[in-house]
């Protein structure tokens, strides 16, 4: 008989976690004023809000630790990070930062400016929000079969060529200081961008002047994808791939939370000594020295051990594949989801599963406090309260995906964890002609307002 897929890791230590009851749930929930940010980790049983810092960390990234040089200036620790990140990315410039959104700060800070444009695929959050701070514009130019859930499109986070050009010719160079390619595409779904998408976009932006600058929190999970979906790319290595990936770019920054496999840690990448000489003075003042930037040096040295296992073919395929297997049990039952799986998470399309509920409720917040009161599983939205109100209008702006997003750790959780969260939303989707009202907000920050929103029952 052929062996079954099992695990690439055996586990070394455990952590409980507390079960509660229904009415406990019922009472914490509304406490938190149904913003799921707001419950303590004691208070859930699965947590699915992010992938972003909640892996498990080997036993080689925990001997790095120990070896950590805590030196101010040129600790060799920095050297340690410096040379994984050439080795793997390709790129001889970097500035270490605390986490991802301070590596947009920083590259913002440097390069973006009032009344400028950033094209791109989906922006995330805090990258559409650090544009927007600055008073410049986001621009999505996904394609379109990204917005459609049940269509089986092997690369989603494309970007549209037509719409970018478009973009490109509407402004001056001058007004457009950067194009920004997130891999994977978290925004629309966790899916990943083609190579031949990503060559092809820094083709046209040669032609305009512009440079490319990826947004790589999960860019090996992305050259996963290229290696199983790509033609001509089935015999390459994850490593292989990624270096072809980042020839296409000018730059990166780094949410080293996700596929670095670390608690805390980010950086940015750059080919110009020019611009990166630039954004020292911004890393300096934000950050701290430009050889540890927010960073210790035993983080500095599990961030370097975990560039390397992230990019590991047998890690990913476990990884990618727990995915799959919590997406899989989801699609067999009917739940509506985006499909094809992404890297990272499953996303809960949660206007097809409650379409009784207007888009003023709050549709997949709705749907996030419905599962975690059913199963103390806390997952988090991707909608219209993470979409944020226009800037100018102060108005909701209402995207055209309503997610639920099941953000998976890595090597943290075991399939009988994913057949729990399965069964938990199953329950909810059996009784979702019950779930009759949405929510709405009570208080709001000006911008990234779902960290913090409060909301109550409409």
């Amino acid at each position: 008989m052929n062996l079954p897929f099992s695990e690439s890791y055996k586990i070394k230590m455990v952590e409980p976690i507390r079960r509660s009851t229904r009415e406990q749930r019922e009472q914490w929930i509304k406490d938190a004023r149904f913003n799921l940010f707001n419950l303590r980790s004691d208070q859930v049983f699965i947590d699915l809000l992010t992938d972003s810092g909640t892996g498990a960390m080997s036993q080689m990234q925990w001997s790095e630790m120990m070896l950590g040089d805590e030196s101010y200036a040129g600790a060799s620790s920095y050297y340690k990070l410096k040379n994984a990140i050439a080795e793997i990315t390709g790129f001889p410039y970097f500035l270490p930062t605390h986490q991802g959104r301070a590596a947009e700060n920083v590259l913002f800070s440097t390069m973006i400016k009032a009344g400028d444009i950033v094209p791109g695929n989906s922006h995330f959050d805090t990258t559409k929000g650090h544009i927007e701070f600055r008073k410049a514009h986001a621009v999505d130019c996904t394609i379109d079969e990204a917005f459609n859930t049940t269509l089986d499109h092997p690369f989603k986070g494309d970007v549209d060529l037509n719409k970018l050009e478009g973009v490109l010719k509407s402004y001056p160079v001058s007004q457009i200081p950067l194009i920004i390619m997130t891999v994977t595409c978290n925004s629309s779904g966790g899916q990943p961008v083609s190579m031949k998408n990503l060559r092809d976009v820094k083709q046209l932006a040669n032609q305009y002047d512009i440079p490319v600058f990826f947004d790589s929190a999960r860019f090996a999970e992305n050259a996963y994808f290229i290696k199983i979906r790509e033609e001509g790319y089935g015999d390459k290595s994850i490593r292989e791939i990624v270096r072809e990936m980042f020839s296409y770019a000018d730059g990166m920054t780094m949410s080293s939370k996700k596929d670095a496999i670390v608690n805390m840690g980010g950086f940015i990448g750059f080919n110009s000594k020019a611009l990166f000489n630039q954004a020292t003075t911004y890393n300096i003042l934000f950050e701290g020295y430009i050889s540890y930037g927010g960073m210790s040096g035993r983080d500095m040295n599990a961030l370097a051990q975990g560039l390397y296992e992230g990019t590991e073919f047998d890690y990913l395929e476990t990884r990618i594949k727990q995915v799959a297997y919590l997406g899989q049990q989801l699609k067999d039952y009917g739940i509506p989801i985006q499909y094809p799986f992404g890297g990272h998470a499953i996303f809960v399309d949660a206007k097809r599963f409650l379409p009784q509920l207007p888009k003023e409720g709050y549709v997949a917040q709705t749907l996030a406090v419905e599962l975690y009161i059913e199963g103390g599983v806390r997952g988090v939205e991707i909608g219209t309260l993470l979409a944020d109100r226009d800037p100018e209008t102060g108005l909701n702006r209402y995207p055209d995906l309503e997610l639920l997003r099941l953000a998976i750790p890595r090597r943290v959780y075991t399939n009988n964890h994913m057949d729990y969260v399965a069964a938990s939303l199953m329950n909810v989707y059996d009784r979702r002609h019950e779930i009759m009202s949405g929510l709405k907000v009570t208080r709001e920050a000006p911008i990234l307002r779902h960290f913090t929103v409060e909301l109550e029952k409409a």
